[in-house]
């Protein structure tokens, strides 16, 4: 059973005792109904009979609550767990020096109903932050251990990897398990896994949801963002939907400047309605994996691993490969199913060192294209 404070005691039946005053005095009505607006609205699921009294005691303490809840040196950060009470949560906060008055916090939240509003997380909060400002703040974990950001360009075992390193209890060998099947909808080809198909964006996950729960969740955002207007677009490139996230995967892993992402997409779409092959280093270095200095895109590459026999290496085989070699973003999907209108073939890394890239329509150029 949690342990009340002295304090919280003793001031309970006096704060009852000063709210009934207020409540039952027409002068009392009067300052409610002003005051209580600066509050905000109270939760509907109070009791009818409840809702004079906390607004009283509240206003009450008007000035409390917009003041320092406690010592403003003291700092603290707490990890918020999934259907964890606010009282735990303040009281916590009070035991570090945050809250003096915790019976105030409280009282605030439950008259405002966002103690049930509590977000699970991770929360830095100040001594030196009013009750107010701490009650906003815990509606919304700014850090929160069950956030998952997929970053456009990574490959799934990139994804596995971070989700991993989460407090999650999924490992990185779970995430690859869930995600070594097709996807469950028609893309107009086979493939073996989901890479591709694990759409880039910041998670909220929940601690009680398995590998394949997390999986689904990129699924589903997959199929929200590649709408039918999209797979249109890619049609009309003559792409089916694996062809198109293919493409675009490789796209995403060449480009560096987003705005170049349209040129690049027209430069593999004119190769291979000409019969050439890509020529791309990423399809290369997604074939050779993970390397010994701990990554898995070896940049540069040697000239004899362009050699290397595997169905991704598209200085090897011609198209597309066999399947997509990362998650692409959105805007390298909408680059390959709106292409630039271009005649280039090669393009190369820039000499400016930014990220660009200098597009040719000739071989000749490509050459002369290079850096002195």
């Amino acid at each position: 059973m949690r342990r009340r404070t002295a304090r919280s005691r003793a001031f309970w039946p006096i704060a009852l005792a000063a709210a009934a005053c207020l409540v039952c005095t027409p002068i009392g009505v009067a300052t409610l109904s002003s005051e209580a607006a600066a509050l905000g609205p109270p939760s509907s699921s109070l009791p009818s009979w409840q809702t004079p009294f906390l607004t009283a005691y509240l206003v009450f303490q008007r000035g409390a609550l917009e003041a320092a809840a406690g010592d403003p040196a003291a700092r603290a950060t707490i990890d918020v767990e999934p259907g964890q009470s606010a009282a735990d949560v303040v009281d916590r906060l009070a035991e570090s020096g945050v809250v003096r008055d915790p019976f105030l916090l409280r009282t605030y939240l439950r008259y405002r109903g966002l103690d049930i509003g509590i977000e699970a997380g991770r929360y830095t909060l100040e001594g030196g932050q009013s009750p107010l400002e701490l009650a906003a703040v815990l509606q919304s974990a700014a850090d929160s251990r069950y956030t998952l950001t997929v970053i456009e360009g990574w490959r799934r075992e990139q994804i596995a990897q971070a989700l991993g390193s989460m407090d999650l209890g999924i490992s990185p060998a779970d995430f690859l398990a869930a995600s070594r099947r097709p996807p469950p909808w028609d893309v107009g080809g086979q493939t073996e896994t989901l890479e591709g198909f694990l759409f880039p964006d910041s998670y909220r996950l929940d601690p009680r949801w398995s590998a394949e729960d997390v999986a689904r969740l990129m699924l589903d955002t997959f199929a929200e963002r590649v709408n039918e207007d999209l797979r249109l677009a890619f049609a009309r490139q003559g792409l089916n939907v694996l062809e198109a996230v293919t493409l675009a995967s490789i796209v995403e892993r060449e480009a560096v400047l987003p705005e170049e992402k349209p040129a690049i997409a027209s430069v593999f779409l004119n190769r291979l309605r000409q019969g050439m092959k890509l020529q791309s280093d990423p399809t290369v270095q997604y074939a050779l994996g993970w390397q010994p200095d701990g990554t898995w895109w070896k940049s540069p590459l040697a000239l004899d691993e362009l050699s290397l026999d595997s169905p991704y290496n598209t200085y090897l085989f011609g198209g597309l490969p066999p399947a997509p070699i990362a998650s692409p973003g959105l805007s390298a999907m909408l680059a390959v199913a709106d292409p630039a209108q271009t005649s280039y073939f090669y393009f190369r890394a820039g000499c400016d060192g930014r990220g660009s890239h200098l597009f040719a329509e000739t071989f000749e150029q490509h050459v002369l294209n290079a850096c002195p």
